[in-house]
């Protein structure tokens, strides 16, 4: 290519690059601004309450710091294994005393804005707040050790009932089961000792991380493993004894519900309960309040129950027919 076609080719890009960059110039006066109006009718439908707001003079718990109290839960739970520091029997106690001093200061900020936030809502009085918050902080660290114990026999379970588990170590980094049954068996607790909202922002966390949905108002005993996990649903009601297995997709759940069943139907049990010692496979549904697993019973995959069966029964779907389209059955496409 010669230089003068190659200064002609770059001097025609120039005239229409210029010409596509041309603008044109717009005055304020012009310009139709939206956000004098979206802000009187949003705000207007804050202050009337007709919208869920926090338009509150006190705090609200943050999801963050709560993700972060999981994080150090974690830390003291099992040590050694989600920090940098090198563990050893000498400065063990010192570790540990370290991070529940955090814990528990952290914990009971938290369950301040929860309760602060719960008798705004509710138009309750708050009294001795902190006071309370303190006390119910120091509740679920007296509970730590127990919780500890239990999350013990649920990594035994895993380890026994999955032949792919090598080591409790493996169990502890990388099983989505035992993340989600750690987080509910905290969860539980703060429950118990009647902590609002935090619960339930520690189980949609949970959830987040792994697809399984426990409420933290299901009762589960000890021995508990989650096989693979996703898509597991536990409702709020449902009570789960020891040694009990439960594959992907179980649903343990509610019959259909009346539009107005978030008022009538609060207190009632509307989940099922499993007994010990019960595998369910995966995407079983079992529903209803009145419905019994029997201990030792198994629940074949994707069996749909609704009404109680007796100890030691075995529910399955029959063997489907399977079709073979292009080739026969046996055969080579």
């Amino acid at each position: 290519m010669s230089r003068f076609f190659q200064e002609e080719l770059i001097m025609g890009k120039q005239d229409v690059l210029a010409g596509s960059c041309k603008t044109e110039t717009i005055t304020a006066e012009r310009v139709r601004n939206p956000i004098p109006d979206a802000v009187t009718a949003l705000a207007e439908g804050f202050r009337s309450g007709r919208w869920a707001s926090h338009i509150e003079p006190v705090p609200i718990p943050s999801k963050q710091a709560i993700i972060h109290l999981i994080e150090q839960a974690q830390q003291i739970l099992f040590p050694g294994f989600f920090s940098a520091d090198i563990l050893r029997p000498e400065n063990l106690d010192y570790h540990l005393g370290q991070q529940l001093s955090q814990f528990y200061e952290h914990l009971a900020s938290q369950i301040s804005s929860a309760i602060r936030h719960d008798c705004f809502r509710h138009n309750q009085a708050c009294t001795l707040c902190n006071e309370r918050s303190y006390e119910i902080a120091a509740e679920l660290i007296d509970s730590l050790p127990a919780i500890r114990n239990l999350l013990e026999s649920d990594i035994e379970a895993t380890l026994t009932g999955d032949p792919a588990a090598a080591n409790s170590d493996e169990v502890i980094f990388s099983y989505p089961g035992l993340f989600a049954t750690l987080i509910y068996r905290l969860a539980h607790r703060l429950h118990q000792l009647g902590v609002p909202l935090i619960p339930r922002i520690m189980s949609e966390h949970a959830y987040h991380r792994t697809a399984i949905d426990i409420n933290p108002e299901a009762t589960i005993g000890s021995d508990f493993f989650i096989d693979h996990g996703s898509g597991v649903v536990i409702g709020s009601t449902t009570t789960i004894g020891n040694r009990v297995r439960l594959y992907q997709g179980v649903t343990l759940g509610a019959l259909s519900l009346p539009r107005d069943a978030g008022m009538k139907l609060r207190n009632v049990k509307r989940h099922p309960t499993i007994e010990d010692d019960v595998i369910i496979y995966a995407n079983a549904t079992i529903l209803g309040g009145d419905t019994v697993v029997g201990a030792r019973s198994i629940i074949g995959g994707n069996v749909w129950l609704t009404e109680s069966v007796g100890p030691d029964t075995r529910v399955m779907l029959e063997q489907p027919r399977l079709v073979y389209i292009g080739r026969e059955q046996g055969g080579q496409p």
